[in-house]
């Protein structure tokens, strides 16, 4: 199942013509629907607002995309209880060529589709991941935001359909780990948390944010830093998170395994106190 809007209203096609198509001119979020109502609503609306910024867009009224979002998944009877959401801002249609003028009006598209389940035994047992060939470019201009150029996590999350896994573990051009091809990555090493710096490339995750904020309110700092391939397989635990999927350990890398996740268990009781649901066993 899934519905468009575009500005609010119902659609079934998309203009030629718009910048998202032509150039990937726009920023998108994927927002969880739990129990009616928009995970982490304030965290993606940060976000898109900073992407908005760097793209020279003008941030959409936090209300209008509020009312926009609660139109597409209905009302009393009918709402859609859980859901995932993709929001798309797009410059819009435009003449032919890149350039256009700032600060641009943006397109809002919203998508409502059917919550793509995980098994269970993925939270107690883990999941099977890979370390991706392709690289993620150092230095781009948009770090940290979701546009719509996601060209290198297409090519990544190919290597990953092709040799089976659950997810792909990416690095950067010169061999550090940066995060998932859908997810951000956490190491645990003698009961300290780290996850990858996002300064130069990757995309900072909603969850990501909640997981680091929840944990350092339990005062279990976690240290946002380089963590090359190396320093990943030999850590205690590994685990992943998402806006969708919530938090889950990593059972395999390759031929590195991890059995036993009794510190990931933690993190994940902690995010199941904090609205996280997905991983509560």
């Amino acid at each position: 199942m899934s519905r468009w809007f575009c500005n609010g209203q119902p659609i079934d096609r998309v203009a030629i013509d718009d910048r998202a198509f032509q150039y990937g001119d726009g920023l998108f979020e994927t927002v969880a629907i739990r129990s009616g109502q928009p995970r982490l609503w304030d965290f993606h609306l940060d976000r898109l607002e900073t992407g908005c910024d760097k793209l020279r867009f003008r941030r959409p009224a936090r209300s209008a995309l509020r009312e926009m979002l609660e139109q597409a998944i209905g009302s009393g009877e009918q709402r859609t209880a859980d859901a995932t959401v993709k929001i798309i801002l797009s410059a819009g249609p435009s003449e032919r060529g890149y350039g256009r003028a700032t600060p641009g009006e943006t397109t809002i598209y919203i998508g409502v589709f059917d919550v793509a389940a995980v098994a269970k035994e993925h939270y107690r047992d883990g999941v099977d991941t890979v370390l991706c060939e392709t690289r993620l470019a150092l230095y781009s201009a948009t770090a940290g935001c979701k546009t719509l150029n996601r060209l290198e996590q297409v090519l990544a999350r190919s290597e990953v359909v092709e040799q089976g896994a659950f997810e792909g573990l990416t690095l950067d051009a010169e061999g550090r780990v940066i995060c998932g091809t859908m997810s951000n990555v956490f190491t645990i090493t003698n009961h300290s948390i780290a996850t990858p710096s996002l300064d130069r490339c990757g995309v900072a995750g909603v969850m990501r944010r909640h997981v680091m904020t929840k944990l350092q309110q339990r005062d279990r700092a976690v240290v946002a830093r380089d963590i090359s391939a190396s320093e990943l397989l030999d850590a205690d635990e590994v685990f992943l998170c998402n806006s969708q999927f919530g938090v889950i350990p990593v059972h395999r890398c390759g031929d590195r395994v991890w059995a036993e996740h009794p510190e990931t268990r933690l993190v994940m009781s902690v995010m199941a106190e904090a609205g996280v649901a997905e991983g509560a066993l």
